[in-house]
């Protein structure tokens, strides 16, 4: 799944670089071409802007630390991702989008000192954009999404766990408490009832087995 995910990202970058090339050659000699107009109000527009900044023109004219921030980041990404590392599939993904992206923006700063945007969203006040920042943007977006949605899921099966193994000991004690001269039939039916919740603990604890090993 990894080199999948990476060779996706070879095809986003790829996807990126030609929308650029195509922004260089027919949106720079008009400067905007309006693609959305609804009601004489413009919602979107091409309009080719250089950028030397980060993502949305943050930053601004810090090229260098821009350069080895982004090579640093994507370098040790890579790295976990080869390495086995990340493992999930959700956030092997969420990694591809986010390389191609840094990557995408990464040959424009070395190539030309600036970065080629030109997604103009008119219907907020917002700065110009490109792909390659789509790319990194619902990258993190999703990687922020599926920790949280882990981090949640993590922990209601940890009170369903205590709740289970509060139960199991709560059963054990009256199992304890029954007269050792009292009844069989009472024994054995304590020890059925707290059969039942310990063997649902074996199984969520195999299950959570698998699924750290998957």
């Amino acid at each position: 799944m990894t080199y999948i995910a990476l060779a996706a990202a070879v095809v986003l970058i790829g996807i990126d670089q030609l929308t650029k090339w195509l922004a260089v050659k027919f949106i720079m000699p008009e400067g905007t071409v309006n693609l959305i107009s609804i009601n004489d109000k413009e919602w979107l527009n091409l309009t080719y802007q250089q950028n030397t900044g980060a993502a949305f023109s943050i930053l601004k004219d810090k090229q260098l630390f821009l350069i080895i921030l982004t090579s640093i980041v994507i370098l040790g990404v890579i790295i976990l991702m080869l390495t086995k590392r990340i493992k999930k599939t959700s956030y092997i993904w969420c990694f591809s989008l986010i390389i191609s992206g840094g990557i995408g923006n990464l040959i424009d700063r070395i190539a030309n000192g600036y970065v080629v945007d030109f997604i103009d969203v008119r219907i907020i006040k917002f700065a110009v954009f490109n792909f390659a920042d789509i790319c990194a943007v619902t990258g993190t977006i999703l990687l922020v999404f599926f920790y949280i949605l882990e981090e949640v899921k993590s922990s209601g099966e940890k009170k369903k766990k205590a709740l289970a193994e509060g139960n199991t000991d709560k059963n054990e004690t009256e199992i304890q408490d029954i007269d050792p001269n009292s009844d069989t039939e009472e024994k054995d039916e304590a020890q059925k009832t707290n059969f039942p919740i310990k063997a649902e603990i074996r199984k969520k604890e195999e299950k959570q087995k698998d699924n750290e090993q998957a």
